[in-house]
């Protein structure tokens, strides 16, 4: 036991400085002295982060619709409550559901295009009668059919908040016009030579790195390439080219392909570009996308130059249980992208030893707009 506790010490101690380190090294402006005190309050924890990638993207979706994010927080918190038996807790967040679909059932289907009301129909209807199948399962604290049934259920709440996206939420501004944009989601599955993993890339909150991204994808860049940098509890990093260029030279214009740093903080209609939201004073500000995740994808860049992006990208490893959420000094200086949803044991054995075999768009090429030259 007292051996354990040391291991768990150590290693709390190890990822620690490496979060200090990434810290000095990746802020182009350094740890100032003046700007101590607010750092520290940026990485204190911030309540129940949400560890979930799928949950993220759920909440990252441009809708505005209080009783399908009610109903799907009520179903989420399940989980937490779950892992430490408090069936009191399970009980009540799925009654608070039922609740809220007896209620609101008409106030939701009608909350969609009509092109879209039979198809919400269906699928509420769906969710409606799998929380009551949570109820009973719940009386008998059957814990792996309720993990079961919940799944279901979020993944009919993900498409019904999918459907209620009407439009793009912002226009991108017109000095980006002349970078790849993505202006909704797409799938991405990377073949590396330990297995397979799939990205879903959220264009509504980066739609010029997640555009730079996918393009990328499709012209068969990263097909081949090493992971050139691989650290326990923090980074898998790809995307440096062969020879002396550290990032995407453009065919079209033979120049370097600089994507800038783009951050959408909540509460804001639209991202942040060029600049960490240290550089701007909002130093507890939270991302949309944030690095609360394991699995989380985000574009790399130089120390100095918080717009020198390009081709290389990471996942983000930390352990989530000796780094909670809200812990660390990532969020506002780095944009992400996207998130591993599926294939979190293949990133669990990646190194330095393996490489990416292809990527392929497997979802939302559509949504992938080039730019006009």
């Amino acid at each position: 036991m007292i051996v354990n506790q040391w291991k768990r010490i150590l290693k709390i101690t190890i990822t620690t400085f490496l979060i200090l380190i990434v810290a000095i090294a990746f802020n182009p402006l350094g740890l100032q002295t003046a700007q101590a005190e607010n750092v520290r309050k940026s990485v204190l924890a911030q309540g129940d982060a949400i560890t979930d990638p799928e949950a993220i993207l759920r909440y990252a979706l441009p809708i505005d619709n209080d009783i399908i994010r009610q109903i799907q927080e009520n179903i989420e918190k399940i989980a937490k409550n779950l892992r430490s038996k408090r069936w009191a807790l399970v009980k009540k967040e799925i009654k608070n559901a039922a609740f809220l679909l007896k209620l609101h059932q008409d106030d939701l289907i009608s909350s969609f295009p009509e092109t879209l009301q039979s198809k919400a129909k269906e699928l509420v209807i769906a969710v409606t009668e799998d929380v009551s199948k949570l109820q009973e399962l719940a009386e008998k604290e059957d814990r792996e059919q309720i993990y079961l049934v919940r799944a279901r259920i979020l993944d009919n709440i993900t498409e019904l908040e999918e459907d209620m996206v009407t439009g793009y939420p912002f226009t991108v501004p017109k000095e980006y016009a002349n970078l790849p944009q993505l202006l909704g989601r797409a799938k991405v599955e990377v073949k590396t030579t330990q297995g397979n993993l799939v990205i879903v890339v959220d264009g509504y909150s980066a739609p010029v790195t997640g555009g730079n991204f996918v393009d990328l994808v499709e012209r068969k860049f990263y097909d081949g390439l090493p992971f050139n940098r691989a650290e326990d509890y923090y980074v898998l990093q790809t995307g440096d080219p062969e020879g002396e260029e550290e990032g995407f030279i453009d065919p079209k214009t033979n120049k370097y392909r600089s994507i800038p740093l783009e951050i959408l903080v909540k509460g804001e209609s639209e991202p942040i570009y060029g600049f960490t939201t240290e550089d701007i004073g909002m130093y507890l500000a939270q991302p949309v996308l944030p690095f609360n995740a394991f699995g989380a994808v985000a574009l790399a860049r130089p120390t100095t130059d918080a717009n020198g992006g390009s081709s290389q990208f990471f996942f983000f490893k930390f352990d989530t249980e000796v780094t909670p959420p809200g812990y660390n000094l990532m969020d506002g200086r780095f944009a992400v992208f996207g998130y591993v949803t599926e294939g979190e044991e293949v990133l669990n054995k990646l190194t330095a030893e393996d490489k990416i075999i292809s990527m392929n768009i497997i979802e939302g090429k559509e949504n992938l707009v080039q730019p006009v030259q």
